[in-house]
């Protein structure tokens, strides 16, 4: 069975919702609030409830927040590649969801935003496993060159997934011109592909990212409520989404690409992926907090009965 190695970060989010988020310099009352494992847990959860096994290759901390990392890892079935804990303890991010559904970042980057070498080396790549790559990473002084040379060197038989986040903003740094020819599958939501690439739209955004990335690669890219469309080999597809009604999308899209990676790895074609890709994210938006990805069961119901099966 294949597996998934994610070299992101688990940090600890913050989770508050508020009504609206307040002006500079003043305050806002929170409906509620609580600590949850975010980042990459969120991605990471979504594929082991699909049926995926997930290795975490990124570094954990020494400290309040680690140990509540460690533990949510432990409970969703994860296995920790790094044994060790890191001496600093594990970041944190305050993740404010207001009436809209939408939702706002602060993070601060701990123990996850290092790695080495000989980190990454933990856990052997196999042929048929899938390397999760953020664009988060690349933006870590302490952790970027290592996570570039490990994934360079990765058989050719291991698949790169490359979820670009919404701070990489373009092709022409030099680490990602090095990374874009590496990269198997593209996994974005549409604001950071149209960021990426100066595209007008996604059709255009889809052309763009195929003038840089591999001629074979699988690219995603989600469309929010109307859900998500693929182009691999010149061809473009759109799948469409699911109607539900949404209170939090923290969460939505890391749920789509853990559960489209899922499916990729148990045989699945890129359109079957994307299906219940969609489906997951659609039940993710109407629950709070952020790793509220559906398992294998509740994404196969939900989408006999949306379809009327």
């Amino acid at each position: 069975m294949p597996k998934m190695l994610h070299t992101g970060q688990v940090i600890i989010d913050l989770v508050m919702a508020v009504d609206r988020l307040p002006q500079i310099g003043g305050d806002v009352l929170a409906q509620s609030a609580g600590f949850e494992a975010g980042g990459g847990f969120n991605v990471m959860a979504a594929a082991v409830r699909n049926g995926l096994p997930v290795v975490y290759l990124g570094r954990h901390g020494s400290g309040r927040f680690g140990d509540l990392a460690r533990q949510a890892m432990h409970a969703e079935g994860i296995h920790i590649g790094i044994k060790t804990p890191a001496p600093r303890d594990t970041g944190i991010c305050v993740a404010l969801t207001d009436a809209s559904a939408e939702r706002s970042f602060i993070s601060y980057i701990g123990a996850e935003g290092e790695v080495t070498e000989a980190d990454l080396n933990s856990v052997a790549a196999e042929a048929g496993d899938y390397v999760y790559v953020s664009g988060y990473s690349l933006l870590h002084e302490g952790k970027a060159q290592a996570l570039l040379d490990w994934t360079l060197a990765l058989p050719q038989a291991v698949s790169v997934v490359f979820d670009p986040g919404p701070l990489v903003e373009s092709p022409d740094s030099s680490l990602m011109q090095s990374l874009l020819p590496r990269i198997d599958v593209w996994t974005s939501n549409s604001v950071e592909a149209l960021r990426f690439t100066g595209a007008s739209d996604i059709a255009q955004a889809l052309d763009r990212l195929a003038e840089h990335l591999p001629r074979d690669v699988l690219m995603v890219v989600r469309d929010g409520p109307q859900g998500c469309w693929i182009h691999q080999r010149g061809e473009r597809r759109h799948v469409p989404g699911f109607a539900v009604k949404a209170v939090d999308s923290n969460g939505a899209g890391d749920a789509h690409a853990g559960v489209f990676v899922a499916g990729l790895a148990q045989g699945l074609n890129a359109p079957e992926a994307a299906q219940r890709a969609n489906a997951a994210a659609a039940l993710a938006v109407t629950r709070w907090g952020p790793a509220t990805s559906p398992g294998a069961a509740e994404v196969d119901a939900f989408i006999r009965q949306s379809c009327g099966d």
